[in-house]
């Protein structure tokens, strides 16, 4: 059995809050290597709302039980996705699911589309 690997979303309050987040919801995870804060930054993305934070990658904002987007960096090519797991105050734990990354694309844009047409 494969061991599930968790990360937890930091900085949401500087962008939309927890209220956007649904458990079970999906959530694509792409790297900035251009990010001039952290060589190692991974933003978190909500389609169709976009950036909702960033991979936690400090020692004090890394929960227990979940890696540091440096730990995670090099699983993955460009991005990967993962599934909102739990919802606190100011930190979201993600599940990643980098073996389901085409599947959930096409879901992800499949709900985005039935979203934005109008009847």
């Amino acid at each position: 059995m494969e061991e599930k690997v968790y990360i937890a979303v930091t900085g949401i309050h500087h962008y939309f809050g927890p209220q956007v987040f649904r458990l079970n919801q999906i959530i694509v995870l792409t790297k900035e290597p251009d990010n001039p804060h952290d060589a190692e930054a991974i933003r978190a993305e909500i389609p169709p709302i976009g950036k909702v934070g960033y991979v936690a990658n400090s020692p004090h904002t890394v929960p227990r039980g979940c890696r540091s987007a440096g730990r995670i960096y090099d699983m993955f090519e460009q991005s990967t996705a993962g599934v909102v797991r739990f919802i606190l105050k100011d930190t979201v734990i993600v599940e990643l699911l980098p073996d389901m990354k085409e599947i959930v694309m096409i879901k992800i844009l499949e709900e985005h589309d039935s979203v934005t047409k109008f009847p």
